[in-house]
Parts: C-alpha cells; structure tokens; sequence
C-alpha cells in the first residue's frame, strides 16, 4: 500500500548530495493541504511520469491547486479536496560545492612546431566551484528516475566538459611551448571558465571559480602521439623504423655490425627528425609569422597586430570561426578600452 504523505521535507543533507528523492521508491501519495518544507539552499520539484512539474523554494508551502497547476493540468482537478495524487518529489541541493578537483585524465596536446616530435603532452590539475542553477533542468539531465544523486555521479561529465574546453583554449590561444603556456594561466583560466559556462548552464549548473596549477610536462613518445592521431602513418613508420635500427645497434652483434647499425640508425633518425621539421616549417609559416606577434600584447600597437593576425589563421585553418570570432570581439574590446 503506496504511502500517503502529509509533512514532505528532506532535512538531512549529506554533503556530497544534489539530489534526493522522496519516496526513494517508486511514488508517493500526497494530499491537497499537506506541507512541504523546503530548507535553505534547497528547491522542491514535483514529478509525475518522468515529467519534471512545478518547483518550489526555501520555505514551508501548504500544498494547494493553485501552487501546482501543471501537475493539477496533468492529473486533471478530479482529485481535488483530500483526495491523495501520485507524484514524486525531488530535494536539489542548491549550495556550493567548492573546491572540486578535476586533473588531466587524459593529456592535452600542445603544437611545438619545429621542435621535437612536433608536439607536447600536457598534464595539469587544479579546483573549481559548481552549484546547481536550474533544478528544473538538472532534474532532467541527471536526477529523474534515481534515488539520490552524488557530486561523484555528475563529476566524470564535467571533467570531459574541462578538458575538452581546455584543449580548445590551448590550441587557440598558447605559443608552441610550456614556458609559454604557463605564462597565460590566469588568461586560460578566464577563457576557460566563460566557455565552461555556457555548457554546463545547459545541464542546470554554474561554475562560480575555475583554478589551475601550472601545467607539466608528459613524457611523450610517437606511440602516444600516433595514438591520439597526432602522427601521420608516414611520419610515425619512419620514426618506428630508426627506432629499430637504432636498437638493433645496440644489441651486441659484432663490432662491425655495429658500427654500421648504429650509423644507420643515426642517420636514418636524423633525416627522420630534419624531414618532420622541414614539412612542420613548410607547413606552418602562417604560424611561423604569428610568432612575430607579441604574445600579451600591452600596446594599441601590438593589440593592432595581433587582430591583424587573427585574419592569416583563419584562412590556414588554424582556428575554428567560434574561435575566431570570439578572439576578435576580446582584442577589438581591448583595443576600443585602450581608446
């Protein structure tokens, strides 16, 4: 027999909670009159049928016909009076969760044209601030249907959302190398955090704060690279072949035999190292010239320059138009403010 619900609150909030369901079990009978105490930081949302309802905040609110009128539309105003209706009612936690730490699961990819194998993995950690903004939508996306939801639940989500943005901002924004990049981090941070914004709004969330420690080097090799479709087959088979060569001279085999493995290997390895950085060069002049761009620019000059910079990637296909168009509307501001 379902239970019938005169007093619904859930007082006892654990900390790593953002949602909780009352009945945990399938639903609950609730009656026209009862009171539903909402606490603070929290909102109360009625659902019936998988469909998220009407919402209330903190405070005690007598339930009537007129403070649920969708869930009166979906039930129909038979059941007016006393008589008990089905429903569920889902507690959001709307208090901040700080300092929730993301970290690099997998690395992110830095471009070093001309030097090395061409690119950097990247590893970072840092914190960031998140609440619930929208109960209604969050309920949607994450809580309808569970007993309870966890901070642990929605972490893994936000984390791809992190990198993901993060890996953008790098590969728009960073110089070729990690000194470089570090040298940004509070514009990363920014950049970062207004993209990670309007993503996570569409989930019913906000992140208040976005921090991140200097980022560290990976070790990197052309397996990682090849892997994550950063070497071409070409470019990856060579390198593979002078790292054979290379090891076969240096398994014992006979002096001579050696000697000629290990000048085959140098020399095979080192022409696989100057033609990697020719075609880099040939490839990558339009970037080549961006260098020439100061990379914080502090003058109307160097803000001048590097607008007029933006044009020349764009065309090469070094950036995306969202990306092109939002580093336009930043430096034409900073332009104008320096007006």
């Amino acid at each position: 027999m379902a239970r019938v619900f005169d007093i619904i609150q859930h007082p006892n909030v654990a900390k790593d909670e953002l949602a909780y369901r009352e009945p945990q079990r399938g639903s609950g009978d609730f009656r026209i009159g009862s009171q539903l105490i909402v606490q603070e930081n929290q909102a109360a949302l009625f659902v019936r049928g998988g469909q998220a309802l009407d919402v209330f905040g903190a405070g005690t609110h007598t339930i009537t016909t007129a403070n649920v009128p969708l869930l009166v539309d979906l039930v129909g105003k038979a059941f007016s009076g006393q008589t008990p209706f089905t429903a569920e009612v889902y507690f959001i936690n709307m208090a901040d969760f700080p300092q929730l730490g993301w970290g690099t699961s997998q690395p992110l990819a830095l471009e070093t044209p001309g030097k090395g194998l061409g690119w950097l993995l990247l590893q970072g950690h840092g914190v960031m601030d998140i609440s619930v903004s929208e109960p209604q939508r969050f309920a949607k996306q994450y809580a309808i249907g569970k007993p309870i939801v966890r901070i642990s639940d929605v972490h893994e989500r936000l984390l791809t959302m992190v990198l993901g943005e993060m890996q953008d901002v790098i590969a728009t924004h960073a110089p070729g190398d990690l000194m470089g990049v570090n040298s940004m981090i509070n514009e990363i941070e920014a950049v970062t955090l207004a993209q990670l914004r309007e993503k996570v709004e569409a989930v019913g969330l906000t992140i208040k704060a976005f921090e991140m420690k200097p980022l560290t080097a990976a070790k990197t090799s052309a397996e990682d690279l090849r892997n994550m479709g950063l070497l071409d087959l070409a470019t990856y088979t060579g390198l593979q072949q002078a790292d054979a060569l290379r090891d076969a001279a240096q398994n014992p085999g006979g002096m001579a035999s050696a000697g000629v493995g290990m000048g085959a290997g140098f020399g095979l390895g080192q022409m696989m190292v100057s033609g990697m950085q020719g075609q880099q060069q040939q490839t990558r002049q339009p970037e080549q010239q961006e260098q020439e761009v100061p990379k914080s620019p502090k003058t109307r000059e160097e803000v001048q320059m590097m607008l007029d910079s933006l044009d020349m990637r764009l065309a090469n296909g070094e950036i995306t138009e969202k990306a092109y168009e939002r580093l336009v509307d930043k430096w034409q501001k900073r332009l104008d403010d320096m007006s």
